[in-house]
C-alpha cells in the first residue's frame, strides 16, 4: 500500500464515555497500518473523569472540553474537523464501537473499487455489548426508513443486508450514518459539520447535502464497525444540560439547541436557503427524491424503499403516493411468550409490523411510560400502531431490549383480519373502514 496517499484522520466526539479508550485502542489494534492513523478527539469530560493518555503520541489530536462547555455531538464534530490536515480519508466513529482485522486497508479498497469519485461508506453498524466476553457477529446492517417524525424528518433504523452472506462489495445506500462515515478527505472542505445542528435531523441533513454535492452513498456488504447500542448507564448531552440545574453552569439548554437545530433541518428538507452548510449545486432535491423513493413534502415513502430495495428506485409514477394508506394495527399475544426481563428498567421493546414478504414496514419503540402501562397481571398484552403503507400488513414481531443484558428473545406472530383496518382521513371521528 502506498502510504503516500493512505493516511486516515478518524474524528471520534466523546461524551464523558467510559468506552472512549477501549475504542481506540482496539481501533489501533485492529487496523493494518495504524501508524497511519491521525485521531481527532472531542474529549468532553468532568474532573472525575479519566483523561486521555496521548499526550506524546504525535498521532492524536486532543480537544479538551469540560462537558458543561459542550454543545452536543454536532457541535463537537464540527469542532474536530478543525484538526483536519489534508488527510486523504476521513472516518467518523462514535467513541463506543469496535472494529475488524483490517478495517483501514479493507474500506479504502471498497472505496477505490466503488468506482466512484466521491464514495462515502456508511451505515448503521452491527450492535455489540461491552465487557470482558464481546462476541462481534458478521451480520452487516443497512439503513432504512420507518417513516417521518411529526418535524417530517425520515424516521431512520437498522435493517440486515438482504443476502449479505452470499454478497461482496457495496450495496448503494439511501443514507448517511453519523456514527461510521468514511470518505475521501475533500468531504471535511466540501461539506463539513454544521455545528448549529443538535442531534435529531443530524443524518438527513447530511445525506442531503453530501448528495447534492456529488457523493455517491454505499453500504458494504461486511461487518466493519460494531456499535454499542445499549449504552449501559451512559450520561447523555441532554441530561446535563436542562434548566434548571443544580449542577453547575449550562452554556445553553439542550431543549433551545434541539429546537433550533429543528428549525433549520426543516428549512433545508423543503427547500429553503439556509444560511451556512446548505444544498450542493451537482444535483438537486428532487433528484434525491426519486433517487431515494421518498417525498418530503408529502412525507410518503415508496414500498420498494420500505423494503429496503437497493436504490436508485425506478421512475414511479406521478401519483404514487396516492395508493399508500393508513393503517391501524392491533397486536395482541400472551403475556407469558415474554422473556422474564422484559420489564425491567431501562427495557424498551422493538415492535415491528410485517407485509407479505417478511419485509418490515412499521417499527417504532415501546419506551419506559407506555411499559408501565402495559405491566400487571392481565393474561394478553395489546399494542396498537398506526402506519402508512400501500401493502397488507401480515404479521407482527416484538424484540425486547434490556440495558443490562442487551437484546432479548424475539417473539412473533401473524395478523388475521380483525387485527388490522384501514383509517379514513376523511373521517374527523377516526373511524375505521
Amino acid at each position: 500500500m502506498d502510504s503516500s496517499t493512505r493516511h486516515i484522520f478518524i474524528s471520534i466526539a466523546a461524551y464523558r464515555d467510559l468506552q472512549l479508550l477501549p475504542t481506540v485502542a482496539d481501533c489501533l489494534a485492529k487496523a493494518r497500518y495504524p501508524e497511519l492513523l491521525r485521531f481527532g478527539i472531542c474529549w468532553q469530560h468532568g474532573a472525575e473523569e479519566t483523561s486521555l493518555p496521548f499526550e506524546d503520541d504525535p498521532r492524536f489530536r486532543i480537544l479538551d472540553i469540560h462537558y458543561r462547555d459542550s454543545r452536543g455531538a454536532c457541535w463537537a464534530r464540527s469542532e474536530i474537523l478543525k484538526l483536519w490536515q489534508g488527510e486523504d480519508w476521513l472516518l467518523q466513529v462514535d467513541s463506543h464501537c469496535r472494529f475488524a482485522p483490517g478495517w483501514d486497508e479493507t474500506m479504502i479498497q471498497l472505496a477505490t473499487e466503488s468506482g466512484s469519485a466521491k464514495p462515502i461508506l456508511t451505515t448503521y453498524a452491527t450492535p455489540f455489548v461491552p465487557g470482558e466476553n464481546e462476541p462481534l457477529h458478521n451480520s452487516p446492517m443497512l439503513i432504512a426508513i420507518g417513516g417521518f417524525s411529526k418535524d417530517g424528518f425520515p424516521l431512520l433504523k437498522p435493517m440486515p443486508v438482504p443476502g449479505w452472506n452470499h454478497r461482496t462489495g457495496l450495496g448503494r445506500a439511501r443514507f448517511i450514518a453519523a456514527g461510521f462515515l468514511f470518505a475521501p478527505g475533500c468531504f471535511v472542505q466540501e461539506i463539513g459539520y454544521d455545528p448549529e445542528l443538535y442531534f435529531f435531523g443530524e443524518e438527513i441533513a447530511l445525506t442531503v447535502r453530501a448528495f447534492t454535492h456529488g457523493y455517491d452513498l454505499f453500504h458494504p456488504c461486511e461487518t466493519l464497525v460494531w456499535h454499542d447500542y445499549v449504552r449501559k448507564d451512559a450520561t447523555r448531552h441532554w441530561d446535563d444540560h436542562s434548566e434548571p440545574s443544580d449542577t453547575g453552569h449550562v452554556q445553553q439548554d439542550w431543549g433551545e439547541l434541539d429546537r433550533k437545530s429543528r428549525a433549520k433541518v426543516t428549512r433545508l428538507l423543503t427547500g429553503e436557503s439556509v444560511e451556512s452548510y446548505g444544498l450542493g449545486a451537482i444535483l438537486s432535491l428532487r433528484d434525491y427524491e426519486a433517487y431515494a423513493g421518498l417525498s418530503f413534502q408529502l412525507r410518503k415513502v415508496q414500498t420498494y424503499t420500505v423494503r429496503c430495495g437497493e436504490p436508485p428506485n425506478a421512475e414511479a409514477d406521478p401519483d404514487w403516493a396516492a395508493s399508500i394508506y393508513n393503517w391501524m394495527v392491533r397486536i395482541h399475544f400472551d403475556r407469558a411468550l415474554l422473556p422474564e426481563q422484559a420489564f425491567e428498567a431501562g427495557c424498551f421493546w422493538c415492535v415491528g409490523v410485517h407485509d407479505e414478504i417478511g419485509a418490515e414496514i412499521f417499527r417504532r419503540d415501546v419506551q419506559r411510560a407506555e411499559l408501565e402501562a402495559l405491566a400487571g397481571d392481565e393474561p394478553t398484552i395489546l399494542i396498537v400502531c398506526e402506519l402508512e403503507s400501500a401493502v397488507l400488513p401480515v404479521s407482527w414481531s416484538v424484540w425486547p431490549v434490556s440495558r443490562s443484558r442487551g437484546w432479548l428473545r424475539r417473539i412473533s406472530g401473524n395478523l388475521t383480519e380483525d387485527d388490522y383496518a384501514v383509517i379514513d382521513d376523511e373521517a374527523d371521528s377516526g373511524e375505521v373502514s
